[in-house]
């Protein structure tokens, strides 16, 4: 008899990927408030601050997968954070109470770490520095206080991500190559700062590994190793669409000042921008996790880092036949 998953979120990048690889012998449905383009006879319209409607999507299920979540730097107002990935999560586990489904993998966000740590595993402290990782972290309490009500009854996987970029993504990694694809791209303060990040095939397969493997209370950073440096990052760029990448650099404080500018201009346009001070500030930090556990796990990642990155570039921008 096939496993009956529901995907909230699944409409979006990491959901598509997922369902796309997933085991045969499960049976997915998607809720989300965007139609899905790949797998629209899986979709159902579903709001997850609605919740009566939640309540009535999770009849007959084993396993929700919760991926939906507001992420973009430039959420407006940030009370939209708390009420989709707080108050949406709560509903979500209600919802699940009330049908009763027991078991759970949650999307978090190595964002609730904050920026500049010394490689954090899963046991270092929360910091977060915005209202994203805040609302994230605030999500992960929900769920552990659900999980430890009925502990021998429930399963609970957390998943802490990096920045995850992949084909078809338009978030922050996207912008970023696309920068440098252009050949006006300008460096940033020294580049020697780390950066984790994670490839959709990689995180994809690792939900799947997780959800038929789950056992109790888990939480996992995952990250594709091993890091690069935002030097190292130009260069693989370079090599992918044999580039030649502008050696131009900016001190970090030009760079921030550029950053506050767009800051104003998005507030008197009304318009969000590529360029942010937060996105430079991130930009800038040293954004690198420990894995261990991930790795160790037995979990195999089906692509390297670097098959990931070139795998991208050359869907996004060599021109194909």
């Amino acid at each position: 008899m096939k496993k009956k998953v529901i995907v909230t979120g699944g409409s979006g990048f990491i959901g598509s990927r997922y369902i796309a690889i997933s085991n045969e012998n499960q049976q997915n449905k998607i809720l989300d408030k965007r139609k899905s383009d790949k797998f629209a006879s899986l979709w159902s319209n579903c709001d997850i601050c609605k919740q009566e409607l939640l309540n009535s999507c999770l009849p007959d299920t084993d396993l929700v997968i919760h991926l939906a979540a507001e992420h973009r730097d430039d959420v407006h107002p940030v009370s939209r954070y708390y009420d989709v990935n707080v108050e949406g999560t709560k509903n979500v586990l209600e919802a699940m109470d009330k049908n009763g489904v027991s078991s759970i993998v949650f999307t978090s966000s190595v964002a609730i770490f904050g920026l500049n740590k010394k490689n954090p595993n899963e046991d270092h402290p929360a910091d977060p520095f915005n209202d994203y990782g805040k609302s994230k972290w605030q999500a992960e309490e929900l769920l552990r206080k659900w999980y430890y009500k009925k502990p021998d009854e429930r399963n609970l996987t957390i998943i802490r991500p990096t920045v995850v970029f992949g084909e078809d993504n338009r978030g922050n990694v996207y912008n970023l190559l696309k920068q440098i694809a252009s050949g006006k791209f300008m460096m940033v303060g020294s580049g020697r700062n780390n950066k984790s990040m994670a490839y959709v095939g990689n995180i994809a397969a690792f939900i799947d590994f997780c959800s038929n493997n789950m056992k109790g209370y888990q939480v996992y950073n995952y990250i594709d190793k091993p890091d690069l440096n935002m030097n190292e990052l130009v260069k693989q760029v370079g090599l992918s669409l044999d580039y030649k990448i502008p050696s131009t650099r900016l001190p970090k404080w030009l760079g921030m000042l550029g950053g506050y500018g767009f800051d104003l201009l998005s507030l008197v346009t009304r318009k969000p921008y590529s360029v942010s001070s937060v996105r430079v500030k991130k930009f800038c930090a040293t954004t690198q996790f420990d894995s261990s556990k991930a790795i160790n796990s037995g979990f195999k990642a089906p692509f390297t880092l670097s098959e990931g990155l070139d795998r991208t570039l050359k869907h996004e921008f060599l021109k194909k036949d």
